[in-house]
């Protein structure tokens, strides 16, 4: 049946060859337009054609500028109501497709752009898996308004075959597709291809998909430089070295989409009967779209199973991988294509990466693995990030879970067992020697590293090694781990030991006290009492700060002040003491709290231990204020810092920092309780101004909820609102007491 806008233009193309005296027969020899094609055209049953066709067919028909634009005109004149026939020859596209609605406008927008005129290149990147093609035909699919002269092509490049084809074979197939004849590509020969199609494509407002590009060489070629084209080319690799493109970097679904994903499978009855196990499923699937759809379709096609069932089944590490195969579909074959394009170095350090305990690594954690010099380590972490097989954040670099499942199976079957367990121990050894000269520069007696250390971390100020321990924490306590397994309790003393001071600057990271249990256990098995005395204090210290237990607090400061009293140690039996009496305040019994503290500081004089001394004032002012001798804490607050200041340089100056910001809190407690609100507000204001100044937040998180309360009691709703608002923007490392305290004031602000 013939089309209305293709029979227009038909009868128009039969008149002026009428006119030239020309028949069919005639005009194709002079246009090189078959014979069986302008006969469809006149008869309207084929779609109006390209561009370069109609102007052949003007040459052949020897029109003036007048006629051929006439021509030209009908032929546009169809192109909008045509169907995009391009677009039939794309792959079948994915009709369950759920998310990416941040990248879909992103890109509806950037077609807007390219259909008025302005070329536009977008790489679409991201790890195997991630459906990085599945975006690109719905965006072809969603995006056919913007490029209504039909012109949408998709290009399988085949980046991960062992010989993908050439730039050269790829512009001729990208020529054929547009519709060039076959006339003119012979006359403009390989070497003219090249301006042919860029001719082509800034005659026409197209939209070209190079899916599954290898590299930058593959795909420069093929990159319009004028016309209303938008080109999306999708690839495991980042193309670094592409110029004047926008990047779009695909990542793994939200659990939220994930859960649409595997819903839109197994169907909705299905999946709402147990939405848990469906979130168990999307969990370990590490809700990547590829193997999303293989526990999908797992499902689909096994009614008699249930969601729990494959969930239960994917809890299993080692196999998980295997488990996810769904017919043709594996998603281990998937990360196969990317690391077999790997150089040998680069899949060395993807294997051995697996051996990382935390959540992600450094560069200079990397060299410790693979040998390597630090640089060289670094470049070959990018190697992996540009082809999408690691993932990177700043300088912390880290793997998909999938990812890692692979890695591990990698590792398993090609790296000698003695040489990954050397670099494992390489890797555990630097983290642990690393995590001593970091800590210590928060320790009285030591400060800044020794000029004789040579290490491959700025450990230059006390900023950098608190960056680096907190960057560094899932690592440096997997292999403290390791150590005390092993039996090596010397180190697992000297880490905890040199990391005692560095622990009030990160009170709530949440592992201190499995960190001082397990150094106090290898104290033991070291059989000195001074240094058992120590670690027991510690993880007194521990219980009562970070979990809040001071009854088995208590056990344990009494058993460190026994092994004190055996070493004849007066400075732990002081420490002892002061936990004691900080235990016992807290559960209300503030005379014999009042007689500890009595104990600690004698034990601190006499040992001439000026930050001993000087928490053993703050735990009086501490056990006054709790036992509601408000007046008398202010007096030994005031005194606390007197001594401080007088101390001057000789208390270490995170320590000072640290009790500075304490004693102004206590002191606005003290004078809240006492209803002085200007006073209570002064002191408050100081500390908080204080932690923000030290990097403090969990100190800091206290000192506002103090505030907050302090404001309230004075009247201010506004000015408490706003302290408790800035608690909660303090982040991970603030108390998450206070954290939940703020929010309970915010809340009942609101409400009222």
């Amino acid at each position: 049946m013939a089309d209305a806008d293709g029979a227009e233009f038909g009868a128009l193309l039969r008149q002026l060859r009428l006119d030239a005296s020309l028949t069919i027969e005639m005009l194709a020899e002079a246009s090189g337009v078959s014979v069986r094609g302008i006969g469809d055209l006149e008869r309207g049953r084929r779609a109006t054609p390209q561009r370069g066709t109609v102007a052949a067919l003007a040459v052949g028909l020897g029109l003036g500028e007048a006629e051929r634009e006439r021509l030209l005109a009908a032929a546009r004149s169809g192109h909008p109501r045509q169907r995009p026939a391009g677009l039939r020859a794309f792959p079948r596209g994915i009709d369950d497709f759920v998310g990416r609605e941040a990248e879909l406008a992103q890109l509806t927008a950037m077609a807007g752009r390219a259909a008025a005129g302005t070329p536009t290149v977008v790489a679409v990147s991201g790890p195997p898996g991630t459906g990085k093609t599945t975006l690109a035909l719905r965006v072809a699919r969603e995006l056919a308004e913007h490029f209504p002269d039909g012109h949408m092509l998709m290009l399988d490049l085949r980046g991960t075959d062992d010989h993908p084809p050439g730039p050269a074979e790829l512009v001729l197939r990208a020529l054929k597709a547009l519709g060039v004849a076959d006339r003119d590509l012979a006359k403009a020969g390989p070497h003219g291809h090249p301006g042919l199609y860029r001719q082509a494509l800034a005659e026409r407002r197209c939209l070209l998909v190079l899916d599954n590009a290898r590299d930058e060489a593959q795909v420069r070629p093929l990159l319009p430089s004028t016309g209303a084209t938008m080109v999306l080319i999708t690839s495991r690799r980042m193309l670094t070295g592409l110029e004047s493109v926008h990047r779009l970097l695909l990542g793994e679904l939200s659990p939220a989409e994930a859960a649409d994903f595997l819903t839109a499978l197994v169907g909705r009855e299905r999946a709402e009967a147990d939405p848990v196990s469906l979130a168990a499923v999307a969990d370990r699937c590490a809700h990547l779209p590829l193997a999303l759809r293989v526990a999908g379709n797992w499902l689909a096609t096994r009614s008699g199973w249930s969601v729990r069932r494959l969930a239960d089944r994917l809890a299993l590490e080692e196999r998980r991988l295997k488990t996810l195969t769904a017919g043709d579909l594996h998603v281990s074959a998937a990360f196969e294509l990317s690391y077999r394009q790997l150089t040998p170095v680069a899949a060395r350090l993807f294997r051995l990466l697996a051996l990382v305990e935390g959540s992600d690594v450094s560069a200079a954690g990397a060299a410790q693995l693979s040998g390597q010099h630090l640089f060289d380590a670094e470049d070959t972490l990018e190697e992996l990030v540009e082809t999408g097989l690691l993932g990177t954040d700043k300088d912390r670099y880290r793997f998909h879970d999938l990812l890692r499942l692979y890695a591990q199976e990698r590792l398993r079957v090609q790296e000698p067992g003695p040489e990954a367990e050397a670099a494992r121990s390489a890797l555990r050894r630097w983290l642990l020697e690393t995590a001593v000269v970091a800590g210590r520069w928060f320790e009285p007696d030591y400060g800044a590293p020794p000029p004789t250390w040579q290490g491959t971390v700025d450990l230059s100020t006390a900023e950098h090694a608190r960056r680096w321990l907190q960057a560094e924490g899932d690592n440096w306590l997997a292999a403290l781990r390791a150590a005390a397994a092993a039996g090596d309790h010397a180190t697992v003393v000297e880490v905890a030991e040199a990391l005692h001071w560095f622990s009030d600057q990160w009170i709530f990271w949440g592992h201190w006290p499995e960190v001082c249990r397990t150094a106090a256990h290898c104290a033991e098995s070291l059989g000195d009492p001074r240094i058992e005395a120590f670690h027991l204090n510690n993880h007194a210290w521990a219980l009562l700060i970070c979990e809040g237990r001071p009854r088995q607090s208590l056990e344990r400061s009494a058993r460190a002040l026994a092994a004190a009293q055996r070493a004849d140690d007066p400075e732990q039996q002081g420490w002892a003491h002061s936990y004691t009496a900080w235990a016992l305040g807290l559960l209300g019994d503030h005379a014999t709290a009042a007689l500890h503290n009595h104990e600690a500081t004698g034990f601190f004089e006499a040992a001439g231990d000026l930050h001993g001394t000087l928490h053993a004032m703050s735990s009086t002012a501490e056990t006054l204020l709790l036992a509601g001798r408000h007046k008398e804490a202010v007096a030994e607050n005031l005194r606390a810092l007197a001594f401080l200041e007088q101390a001057g340089d000789r208390i270490e100056p995170h320590s000072a920092a640290f009790n500075r910001a304490n004693l102004q809190t206590s002191l606005g407690r003290a004078h809240a309780a006492l209803e002085n609100w200007d006073e209570a507000a002064l002191h408050l204001r100081t500390a908080v101004a204080l932690c923000r100044a030290s990097g403090h937040p969990a100190l800091e998180s206290r000192a506002l909820v103090r505030l907050g309360s302090t404001l309230l009691g004075a009247g201010d709703r506004d000015g408490a609102r706003e302290a408790f608002s800035q608690c909660l923007t303090l982040g991970e490392a603030a108390s998450p007491q206070h954290v939940a305290t703020a929010r309970e004031h915010l809340a009942e602000l609101d409400a009222h």
